[in-house]
């Protein structure tokens, strides 16, 4: 168990559905890249807060209004807890905290562990022990309280367990930063008062590795100077460098991270360009995100997978020799997933939907830059394109985070759209969003639409999930879709990649012509009328984008690139 080299920090990590240690497509990723380290046997390990009422349970009522309710979920079911405590301190006090184990296992039996931390201990005050409760809650106190357990709590508990020669620590994100401190900390104790100030610092970034995943500058976690000296009082390392971490009053726990990583990458090659420019005194690489292909394949496509392409799950590379599988056994496989959505759209939304009409997803965070109701732009002009091309019908979900108005008011506005349309386009918004639901929803629709407000789409990632299960995309180029579009061929463009200005998010007329224009007089003919070039499209994005947008292939760039180099 302690012979790990690599340990890797992230705020949140989807272990599985019914754990809610996460939110959105940060935690996802973070899941799929430990489940693929499991694969590969690699020695790392995890660490992530416990959220022990998880993000929260979306409650939408019959006009889109969502309200949220606490997650209650049994943690003895699914984790085992670790015979052991440690303790930090936050301004003047001493906060205990304990830890949860989960391990993943990968194809080939090897695990990797990953460790949950907990401050429900008996003797932290009321307030401390609610620091790992809710993913993203309370106010910049409770955040930085927080990232504090995460970074500084999470170093102390890897040493409690034993694991004392990690060469690496992987921060995804920069909420895990805090790490930093406390291994200058472990430095200057075991040296004394040998070495300056900054060759500590370089020692320390020898072994940090930083994944950004914010596209604009208001994403990055900062915290007021006052704030920071004030929680960080006792953090010795803190007090002594906080001259040069803290800037225009601050502690950006990106620039910390920065500071003090040799290794920093964006997730995708665009997102490099955006994240260079907005940090241009830090030399920042790509190496573009994927997805665990066997989790987010549905059960009939890796039986698919499994009888024709036998050792696609030891090597995803080789899903490119999809492009060889008979189009009727993609159909049927994909039918197989269609069916399984449409009779679990039906049975909660009771939508009615018809596993004869073409489907169109849309699931991802409830966030104005995510633009969802781009499609209802000129409702009249969507309801003349299903009269003349055929049938649609569409399926939504997605969370807006409490306190993000913008994209609460988005799913209003969709169900709102749902009722102008009256029936002529069946639509159904599930709530709850969920891995499970997501996995539903790009496994069984038969377009991936993607709507992002360029550049603010650092990579995304279910439309790598569609791709997986033969499903095309329809997209604005954004994030990962700039490498990953053939036009024609993996599925169709929005518009061109150039970044647009407005704030807040708008639509422009011209991106809506495109995305009328391409369903009317491309993607809707040839489902219709045209299967069998429909399903060469479908071919295409597995064998081309499902074979390399996965995190098989992303972790083998990590090992190379950011921890053994």
């Amino acid at each position: 168990m302690t012979q790990a080299s690599i340990a890797y920090f992230s705020m949140e990590i989807a272990l599985e559905s019914a754990i809610p240690t996460y939110s959105g497509g940060l935690g996802v990723l973070a899941g799929d890249t430990l489940r693929s380290a499991a694969d590969a046997g690699l020695p790392i390990v995890g660490i992530t807060l416990l959220s022990r009422h998880g993000y929260f349970r979306q409650i939408l009522d019959e006009n889109g209004n969502q309200s949220e309710q606490p997650v209650w979920w049994p943690v003895d079911d699914y984790l085992v807890p670790v015979d052991l405590h440690i303790s930090l301190t936050l301004e003047d006090r001493e906060v205990a905290v304990s830890a949860w184990r989960y391990d993943i296992q990968g194809y080939g039996g090897d695990i990797v562990p990953v460790f949950l931390l907990d401050t429900d201990c008996d003797n932290n005050s009321d307030y401390d022990r609610k620091l790992t409760d809710q993913l993203y809650g309370g106010d910049a106190e409770y955040r930085l309280c927080q990232e504090a357990v995460l970074g500084i709590g999470g170093i102390r508990i890897l040493r409690a367990l034993g694991y004392h020669n990690i060469e690496r620590y992987h921060m995804n994100e920069g909420h895990s930063s805090l790490l930093i401190f406390e291994l200058l900390d472990e430095l200057k104790q075991s040296q004394g008062n040998a070495g300056s100030k900054q060759d500590r610092i370089a020692h320390i970034r020898q072994q940090c590795v930083f994944t950004t995943h914010t596209p604009v500058a208001a994403g990055h976690d900062r915290f007021s100077q006052e704030m920071a000296y004030r929680v960080l009082k006792r953090c010795d390392p803190f007090q002594e460098c906080a001259d040069e971490l803290c800037c225009y009053n601050e502690l950006n726990l990106t620039y910390l991270a920065l500071e003090a990583s040799r290794y920093v990458n964006g997730v995708a090659k665009r997102h490099r360009e955006t994240s260079q420019k907005m940090f241009s005194g830090y030399p920042i690489d790509s190496i573009t995100n994927g997805v665990h292909a066997y989790t987010w394949t549905s059960d009939a496509m890796r039986k698919l997978f499994d009888e024709r392409i036998p050792d696609w799950r030891l090597d995803n590379s080789i899903l490119r020799y999809a492009i060889s599988i008979d189009k009727e056994e993609i159909f049927l496989a994909h039918q197989a997933a269609k069916q399984t959505l449409v009779e679990y759209v039906n049975k909660v939304s009771n939508a009615g939907m018809d596993q004869r009409i073409m489907t169109i997803g849309f699931a991802r965070r409830a966030t104005p830059y995510k633009r969802a109701t781009m499609i209802f732009n000129d409702i009249e002009r969507l309801r003349k394109i299903t009269q003349h091309c055929g049938k649609l019908q569409l399926v939504f979900a997605g969370k807006a985070h409490p306190q993000d108005q913008g994209g609460k008011a988005l799913i209003r506005e969709i169900f709102s759209s749902r009722d102008k349309l009256n029936g002529d386009i069946r639509i159904a918004y599930l709530p709850d969003y969920d891995m499970e639901i997501g996995r539903l929803i790009t496994a069984g629709v038969d377009l991936w639409l993607n709507t992002p407000m360029p550049p603010m789409e650092a990579s995304g990632t279910s439309g790598m999930k569609a791709a997986l299960n033969g499903v095309p995309s329809l997209s604005v180029l954004d994030g990962w879709w700039i490498e990953g579009c053939i036009e024609g061929v993996t599925g169709w463009a929005i518009g061109n990649s150039e970044p647009h200005e407005q704030q807040p998010p708008t639509v422009t007329e011209a991106e809506t012509n495109i995305l009328y224009s391409k369903l009317e007089n491309l993607i809707m003919p040839l489902y219709y009328q045209n299967r069998d070039a429909y399903l060469e499209v479908m071919r295409h994005a597995i064998a081309i984008n499902g074979s390399f947008f996965n995190t098989e292939r992303m972790m083998s760039q990590y090992v190379t690139k950011a921890y053994f180099k």
